[in-house]
Formats: structure tokens, C-alpha cells, sequence
């Protein structure tokens, strides 16, 4: 099911280093109408529109896709994330939003979205929790667990056939950058582009039992796998669909499900077995992330050093929360003009 809409803070962020498949045919709804409002959502300010310049096209080639996650938990990481990239981009109206629901208040989630964004290029998909459900095995945080952290892998089989290529962001995170340049990347051939990471401890991300299974530790033989994270990915979706890699992770979560645990990390470690070595590698800059600190404990970390495209508050700690709690890091300072909740009052405090 689908819900339609057809309708450069860079400077600001002069950082100083210290704060350092099958597809399945959707149907449209018309949503024009609704104007409810859940009370378990938060309130959120209108955005300013954002209006393409004159050097910008207007044809179904020059449109941008961009796929996220939709959830009342992290709404408030949403309308953020998205006024960022409108907020940089040179050509804002060609940013097409494609956001997967898996609960029932797809209809409000619309509305809140809808209003804060009036002319915002969106479609909204129901995702089926019950593709995933019984394949998740339990992870180190709960918030792993939930099965829209796995849409990402039904992605292709969830949007229309007609789109064949999109960029995957979290929620969690904003875009101090043109999100077209991500978008430009020679995929080379490759159906997953990434920041790559190949100084991180790669045997960390899974268990003994793997690396000690003859026949499980050859999994990377002929590759030179990194880790990447996949909060932040261009996908040749037509690709994906077409060599059916949707299954290809789905096999690997079987064998964590049915036979032996391999790994500890939700949907990254099946990512990692069938791409890692083999993904396009993109800058670093597209992906400062880290900054909610590790899986457990949630404590503060720094900027890494070097030009950031966009800033990632990937693991436990989310910058809404923290501000919130008068317990901010020094990075959630970075996030907070980007916050629409209507009641948000963030200030720097001494």
C-alpha cells in the first residue's frame, strides 16, 4: 500500500576539529484530505519551502530517490534528516522520498509529515513486518530487533520496478552537503556504494563459531572484506532485484536463525557476508557516524577529523533524547538546528 504526495548550512557548520525478489504492485490512496493529527505523535513547526533554481532540470532523469524508514519513535530523526537535504540541496523539488512504514498509523505518520513539508515529493509504503518477523534472531539492543531495521533488504521489492536506483538513509542522521553529489556516484558495475571502513577490526562483527567453521570462514575467500554501514547506501535496486540478493541475505539469516549464531548485530552482519569486499567505495565524509557512541552505554564521542558531508548518530544514543535530558554530547548541538518539534528549545549552555 501507498500514500501519495504529488506536490548551505555548510557555513553554518564550519567545524571547528575540536568538536571534533518479487515485486509486488502497490496501490495508490489518496491522502490529500486527512488532516488529524495522532496524539502520540510529537507536533512539529512547518518547514520553509525549498524551490529549485534556474540551472536545475525537470524531467524523470534529474529526480533524486531517497528511501528512509518510517516510525513515531524516530519521526522526530525523520523531519530532520529531511530538512537537511532540502535545506543543501541545489535542486530541492527533485528530491523524491520514498519512507516504509511497518505499523498501522501510516495514515498519520502521512499527515504529520505532509503538514510539516507541504510540497515535499513523497510516497509512503507499508512494509510487512511479517516477511521478516520470523527470521530476526536476537541481538546486543533491543532497538536491533525491530523489523524495520531489516526493511532495508526488501527495499527493491517494495518500491515500484520503475525505480532503479535509490539513496538509503537512517533516521538518525542529517546532510551538511548536496545529497545530488552522493547521488552522481559511479556505482562502477557495483550494487552497493558506501563509505568504506578497512582499518576496523572486520572478525569483530561476527562470533567463534563462524571463524571456526572451515566452511563458514571461506565465506570472504577471493574478497578483501571492510566494514561498511548501511545506514548510509546507494542502491542499483534494479540490480538488487534482478540477482535476487534480497534472498542471497535472507540465507545467511536463516543459518543465524536455524543453525548458529555467527553473529551479534541485527541486519548489518548478513549485509557483510554477501557485499562486503565487493561494494563501490565513496569518501568518508558521507558517513561521520558513530556519533549516539557504542551499542551499550551510549556515551559521547567526537567528530572524526576531515570534511563532513553528513554527520550519523548511528548506536544507542540519539541526539533528541539527549537534548532533551539537558544531557546533550557536544555533537547533538550539531543536529539541533535541523530539530522541527514544535516545542524544542535547544540552546548551548555553559
Amino acid at each position: 500500500m501507498v500514500f501519495r504526495s504529488s506536490t548551505s548550512l555548510i557555513g553554518l557548520l564550519s567545524l571547528p576539529i575540536l568538536l571534533l525478489p518479487l515485486f509486488r504492485p502497490v496501490s495508490a490512496i489518496r491522502l490529500g484530505l486527512i488532516h488529524r493529527h495522532s496524539p502520540d505523535l510529537p507536533l512539529f513547526r512547518e518547514a520553509p519551502a525549498f524551490r529549485n533554481g534556474q540551472e536545475c532540470g525537470s524531467t524523470p532523469d534529474h529526480v533524486i530517490n531517497v528511501a528512509m524508514t518510517l516510525d513515531a519513535n524516530y519521526l522526530r530523526g525523520t523531519m530532520a534528516a529531511v530538512l537537511s537535504m532540502l535545506q543543501h540541496s541545489t535542486c530541492p523539488e527533485n528530491l523524491s522520498f520514498h519512507f516504509l512504514s511497518a505499523n498501522d498509523d501510516a495514515p498519520e505518520l502521512f499527515s504529520s509529515i505532509k503538514s510539516t513539508f507541504p510540497y515535499l515529493n513523497m510516497k509512503i509504503y507499508r512494509f510487512d513486518s511479517n516477511r521478516v518477523r520470523g527470521k530476526i534472531s536476537k541481538s546486543i539492543r533491543q532497538a536491533l530487533d525491530q523489523p524495520l531495521n531489516y526493511a532495508r533488504i526488501y527495499l527493491a521489492d517494495t518500491i515500484p520496478e520503475d525505480v532503479k536506483r535509490v539513496i538509503y538513509l537512517d533516521s538518525d542522521l542529517v546532510v551538511v552537503d548536496d545529497i545530488a553529489k552522493l547521488w552522481g556516484v559511479d556505482m562502477e558495475g557495483k550494487v552497493v556504494a558506501a563509505p568504506e571502513y578497512c582499518h576496523a577490526n572486520f572478525t569483530l562483527y561476527f562470533t567463534d563459531t563462524f571463524w571456526s567453521d572451515p566452511a563458514l570462514a571461506k565465506t570472504f575467500k577471493g574478497r578483501m572484506p571492510c566494514y561498511f554501514n548501511t545506514g548510509v547506501m546507494v542502491m542499483d535496486v534494479d540490480t538488487w532485484r534482478k540477482e535476487r540478493y534480497t534472498e542471497k541475505v535472507e540465507s545467511w539469516m536463516a543459518v543465524q536463525k536455524q543453525q548458529k549464531r555467527i553473529y551479534h548485530l541485527g541486519s548489518l552482519p548478513p549485509f557483510l557476508l554477501v557485499l562486503a569486499g565487493n561494494i563501490k567505495a565513496v569518501d568518508h565524509r558521507w558517513n561521520q557516524h558513530g556519533l549516539g557512541g557504542d551499542n551499550f552505554e551510549g556515551k559521547c564521542r567526537s567528530l572524526h577529523p576531515g570534511p563532513i558531508s553528513l554527520l550519523h548518530w548511528s548506536g544507542k544514543g540519539k541526539p533528541w533524547l539527549r537534548l532533551d535530558s539537558r544531557k546533550p554530547c557536544i555533537v547533538d548541538h550539531l543536529w539541533a538546528p535541523y530539530d522541527l518539534y514544535r516545542s524544542s528549545r535547544h540552546y548551548f549552555e555553559e
